[in-house]
């Protein structure tokens, strides 16, 4: 089932099998539902749910600014709206931070939580790179988004599936500039907050691509840590989007985590 809600005009995608708990899956910046594509086709016996984001492929940006709240209320209003008590969170980049801020404040409401590709405790350096990526967006938008996808994906990857390429690079070119500009500000001035994340009490995995420059393995283990009873997985020659280039060990990975909990 796809639909706009008419109570907060979310876009998004519900293929519902049964009455087990959904997995929920929130997209990271600039991107839209369709990055789960195949992750919605592997889990296709599966409950499951894909929304684009505030200023994001089919749900409209509505404010005049943004911030990280903004995100968590959506969801809350989405699965809400839904009449969902239960369900497993997986969020990819911008959308682990949203899932993090999520599950510090409800992590009654959550079967599991996945963090995908998430940051903490960026160095100075890599503060400054973040930085220069978004002042390079905001005047040259074209090579920003080409470079984007370059440090998504390996270099192998992208020459053997040009329609990658292109499915990826449409997405970053359908997204309103100045809506991009002002979520991602967002993404720059992220500052982590040790206290928020030891609140979450849901089971959690945190993965990651092994070459992934941006949201890098150490990350991963590091905010790991922080969550008790939580697990860390790296995928092997993963970089950033490894849900699509490695997404038969990715699924793998996402199954054995959720059936543990559904069968908990």
């Amino acid at each position: 089932m796809s639909k706009t809600s008419d109570t907060f005009e979310t876009y998004y995608k519900f293929n519902k099998k049964n009455e087990n708990a959904p997995i929920i899956f929130i997209h990271g910046i600039g991107l839209n539902n369709e990055i789960w594509d195949q992750q919605i086709n592997y889990f296709k016996d599966y409950n499951t749910i894909v929304y684009d984001l505030i200023g994001h492929g089919k749900t409209p940006f509505n404010k005049k600014q943004i911030t990280m709240k903004d995100f968590s209320k959506q969801l809350l209003k989405l699965v809400d709206n839904l009449s969902l008590n239960k369900f497993h969170l997986v969020g990819f980049s911008l959308g682990s931070l949203i899932a993090r801020d999520f599950a510090s404040l409800y992590s009654n409401r959550l079967s599991s939580l996945t963090l995908f590709g998430t940051v903490y405790r960026r160095s100075e350096d890599e503060k400054r790179q973040i930085l220069n990526r978004y002042e390079t967006m905001k005047l040259k938008k074209d090579i920003s988004k080409i470079r984007a996808v370059q440090r998504w994906f390996n270099e192998k990857f992208l020459n053997e599936n040009p329609e990658v390429y292109k499915k990826i690079y449409a997405m970053l070119e359908k997204t309103n500039q100045d809506t991009w500009l002002k979520i991602y500000k967002l993404f720059v001035e992220h500052e982590d907050d040790d206290m928020k994340i030891k609140q979450i009490t849901a089971k959690t995995l945190v993965i990651t691509g092994e070459q992934d420059i941006g949201s890098k393995p150490q990350m991963s283990k590091e905010i790991s840590k922080l969550i008790d009873g939580s697990f860390c997985k790296i995928i092997k020659g993963g970089r950033h989007l490894c849900n699509i280039e490695c997404s038969e060990n990715f699924n793998l990975i996402i199954k054995k985590f959720i059936d543990n909990r559904n069968n908990a």
